[in-house]
């Protein structure tokens, strides 16, 4: 565990809370979310209580701030991503499988714990499903070009997309299959589906 660190100088607003979210996911990865309160972010960041609510609330908005911070990054990643990808739809299937895995490796399995931390959790699952509609929409713009089938049915594919996504990035979390193999399971799904009628 890192030790309490000194009273921290003022920081503008948005670097505090950039402070305060890497105090909360180093408290995540070494004692798990169980362990996140308000109280103990401030503590660990040398901030005092009113300044981490102040930029929260409560928990569960810490936790779904950390939610959309992993997700911004790994949004940002796969937009870079695919500005160097060529128009071939093995290839775009190929960086969208290899991008996925990348993005929750590089989470690591944080971002699993954090999202069942917030199960249940009403706002979380607005938040969530917001987000997931950004990424159907991304993925359809991507597809659309390669696509066989119409409007509706494309979205649904990619909401489906997301679900394998998923799916895949629990069981390589939890070591039963490498990211490669993860990455080539939806790549693979990704571009058959996208053939079909």
């Amino acid at each position: 565990m890192s030790p309490i660190p000194a009273p921290s100088k003022r920081l503008p607003k948005a670097e505090r809370r950039e402070q305060l979210l890497e105090t909360a996911m180093a408290i995540v990865r070494e004692q798990g979310t169980d362990a996140l309160t308000l109280g103990y972010v401030a503590e660990r960041a040398g901030v005092s209580k009113p300044i981490a609510y102040e930029h929260f609330g409560t928990r569960s908005g810490l936790l779904i701030a950390l939610y959309q911070q992993i997700d911004e990054r790994q949004a940002s990643t796969l937009a870079q991503d695919f500005e160097r990808t060529p128009k071939r739809l093995a290839d775009v299937a190929a960086l969208m499988g290899e991008s996925y895995m990348s993005c929750f490796r590089t989470a690591g399995p944080e971002c699993h714990a954090i999202f069942a931390a917030l199960k249940g959790d009403e706002q979380m699952e607005r938040v969530q499903r917001e987000m997931s509609e950004g990424y159907v929409r991304m993925y359809r713009d991507l597809l659309a070009p390669y696509s066989k089938v119409d409007e509706g049915e494309l979205l649904r594919r990619c909401t489906a997309i997301i679900g394998a996504g998923e799916a895949l990035s629990r069981e390589m979390s939890a070591e039963r299959m490498d990211e490669a193999q993860a990455a080539r399971t939806l790549a693979s799904l990704i571009a058959n589906w996208m053939r079909a009628d």
